[in-house]
């Protein structure tokens, strides 16, 4: 299943099938407009990042960071912008965001959901925690879910092993987790 969506450009289905199914045409010309609009957006992002950071290529860490904290991810397009703005080469900046993993260059979430297989964790029934969570939002770790609501990772320690096993939700920790209680925890996010 394919769990990722493309939402720097918006592109019209080609089948008609589908265009049947949702009921109507999609205006190529309309599709278009939306990526461009997208694309302005995201400039404009960018652009202010890099502003509030002097455009310092020394930023460039940060700026990465901030400009993720507020979009989720980082497109194509933003990296782009980025190392025309900073002069940094953009394989430099390619070869930062695939090493730290704390970048991701596929959509996000909304909520990030965090779960700890690490052993304090494990031997506390953090799989049970896992595979509650997998089916409440319907998604494995690496991935997020079509509407963007959650994104799933597994997490090797969250630093907190007396109050295994864990789950993080956007920061927040919920700690000796059971599969009801980390069911009830979904529910506040959805």
């Amino acid at each position: 299943m394919d769990t990722c969506l493309k939402l720097s450009k918006i592109d019209p289905p080609v089948d008609p099938q589908i265009n049947q199914q949702v009921g109507q045409q999609i205006d190529p010309k309309i599709g278009q407009q939306i990526g461009q609009q997208i694309d302005q957006q995201l400039e404009k992002l960018v652009d202010r990042v890099i502003d509030k950071h002097k455009g310092e290529a020394s930023a460039l860490l940060q700026v990465l960071l901030d400009i993720q904290s507020e979009n989720s991810w980082l497109p194509k397009q933003a990296l782009g912008r980025v190392s025309e703005r900073l002069e940094v080469p953009l394989n430099r900046i390619q070869h930062i965001v695939t090493f730290y993993k704390a970048f991701s260059l596929v959509p996000k979430g909304r909520h990030k959901v965090h779960i700890c297989v690490g052993t304090a964790c494990h031997v506390r029934g953090a799989t049970r925690i896992l595979d509650t969570v997998e089916e409440a939002i319907g998604i494995k770790p690496g991935e997020t879910d079509l509407e963007l609501k959650f994104s799933l990772e597994t997490v090797n320690c969250l630093g907190c092993c007396a109050l295994g096993p864990v789950m993080e939700v956007d920061g927040k920790v919920h700690g000796k987790m059971s599969p009801v209680k980390a069911s009830e925890v979904l529910k506040i996010y959805e």
